[in-house]
């Protein structure tokens, strides 16, 4: 049972046998999750009225309401054809919003600005509910979704809002968002969050992936640092570096992060997916989605695949069992995200460079995106949730939540504000490569889900397992086209 759903509701719920089942097969934590849904309906409050209402009505179904039109909502509304917000507020609201049980300092930074945006005004009141993160959180998404029970405000992987815009969990939120706001956005966050031409969801981080090096390191071996995206190494170089490193004494001098690797792990395709890209590969058709045939197991995939999976044959590459291999000085180059600088650079002070991710033929790619915020749509009042939504995105509010998770604040206006973003930060590359295009989002698909899964499963089979590479990649394209096919391409229509 996961310990902050534990947490949560141990005090208001017992713990009873029941028959009900969720996908994940715990029928303790089935029983919480029933118990939980019952605290939520009591203690919502008189907001809850309608929606209740409504949903009996429709007999259950997830109930989509939109609100009256009006003002300049109602203007943005008519031209991106949602009704989420209209701009208006009528009496106070009080509206839930789920958070994924993530690092300590992104929970705790998130009590606190609901805490301090209940206390500046009596508009809209917010109820944080944490529920644990990694594919159960998904699952208890698809679940509450099922039995109308989704909060007003759902933070997600960003990856998954494709899916979720899709089978109508979600609203769009063109009409909630001033353009001034969208402006002041990464645009990573907008193509993140957008789908079939409409905005479905913001994050007030952004995610960066590069190589960490030892600048001494490399200078005392007589290799060159790449100083951004237009000369970064390749491939072929990077192998030529990596055996030389090895002869000033490094044994295994690359870290892949291969202790996260493990089959079904997002970070095998947010990691490596890049390397494809990078190779004129993709893990799906982008064009029209519709088959992994000839791009997942084409030649730009297949050989990108084969040059990583052969520096783990020449054993070039740390296992990172004790996660360890940077910091340790076993590795001086290390191919992993934004969340490592911390930790890299408190173990090297002054010797730690942030270079992009190497070339595989067709330029530099790197990967992108992390947690988003959107309305559900089991939200009545879309004014109310966009009211929270907003306060999050203030430059102060969006550089109290980096400071504490380390992620790359998601606004122009806040990164001005932070000196390990801007111009001349140790950190800068990051905003580069995202505003640049460099930077690419996950397969925009709602077949993302099945996607990732048959990629990871891939990526694990050939590094860890060093299977044939094309037969991995054609098995995990078997994989992708059929869920494509049992959900008739995912047309555009819904379900």
């Amino acid at each position: 049972m996961p310990d902050n759903f534990v947490r949560a509701y141990g005090a208001q719920c017992r713990v009873t046998r029941g028959s009900m089942s969720l996908p994940w097969g715990d029928r303790v934590l089935s029983v919480w999750w029933g118990c939980a849904m019952r605290k939520l309906n009591r203690k919502a409050g008189t907001h809850r009225t309608r929606r209740v209402v409504l949903a009996g009505v429709l007999s259950g179904a997830l109930v989509v309401v939109g609100c009256d039109g009006g003002g300049d909502g109602s203007e943005r509304s008519a031209k991106r054809g949602d009704t989420t917000c209209d701009g208006r507020l009528e009496g106070t609201t009080d509206i839930t919003v789920w958070f994924h049980a993530g690092p300590s300092g992104e929970l705790d930074t998130l009590r606190g600005q609901v805490k301090d945006f209940n206390a500046g005004q009596k508009d809209v009141r917010v109820e944080l509910i944490t529920l644990p993160e990694a594919r159960p959180y998904d699952e208890l998404v698809v679940s509450a979704a099922a039995s109308g029970e989704l909060p007003d405000l759902l933070d997600f992987d960003g990856p998954n809002l494709y899916n979720y815009a899709w089978s109508g969990k979600l609203k769009p939120i063109d009409s909630c968002v001033p353009e001034a706001v969208k402006a002041d956005l990464l645009p990573s966050i907008r193509k993140q969050g957008t789908y079939e031409g409409r905005l479905w969801g913001v994050g007030t981080f952004d995610s960066g992936l590069g190589l960490y090096v030892r600048p001494s390191v490399l200078k005392q071996a007589g290799i060159r640092v790449p100083s951004g995206p237009d000369d970064a190494w390749t491939a072929t170089e990077l192998t030529g570096i990596l055996r030389k490193l090895r002869k000033e004494g490094y044994e295994r001098p690359l870290d892949l992060r291969l202790n996260y690797a493990l089959s079904g792990q997002e970070w095998n395709t947010y990691g490596f997916a890049p390397a494809v890209w990078s190779a004129g590969g993709d893990l799906i058709d982008p064009r029209d989605l519709r088959t992994a045939e000839g791009f997942l197991n084409g030649p730009g995939a297949v050989g990108a695949m084969t040059t990583l999976q052969n520096w783990v044959k020449e054993g070039l590459v740390d296992p990172n069992k004790d996660d360890k291999a940077f910091t340790s000085g076993r590795s001086p180059v290390s191919w992993v995200g934004h969340w490592t600088y911390p930790e890299f650079s408190k173990a090297f002070p002054d010797d730690v460079k942030i270079v992009p991710l190497p070339d595989f033929g067709k330029g530099t790619v790197t990967g992108m995106g992390s947690w988003q915020w959107g309305v559900t749509a089991a939200a009545v009042d879309g004014d109310a949730v966009w009211r929270f939504l907003a306060h999050l995105l203030k430059p102060r509010e969006v550089l109290r939540m980096s400071r504490a998770n380390g992620a790359i604040p998601a606004t122009d206006s806040a990164i001005e504000l932070s000196p390990r973003f801007a111009e001349g930060g140790a950190e800068r590359l990051f905003i580069e490569q995202l505003k640049s295009g460099v930077a690419r989002p996950r397969s925009q698909t709602p077949a993302y889900p099945a996607v990732s899964g048959a990629f990871s499963r891939a990526f694990a089979e050939i590094m860890l397992d060093r299977a044939p590479v094309k037969a991995a990649l054609d098995k995990a394209v078997r994989r992708i086209d059929k869920d494509l096919a049992d959900h008739q391409g995912y047309p555009s229509a819904g379900p």
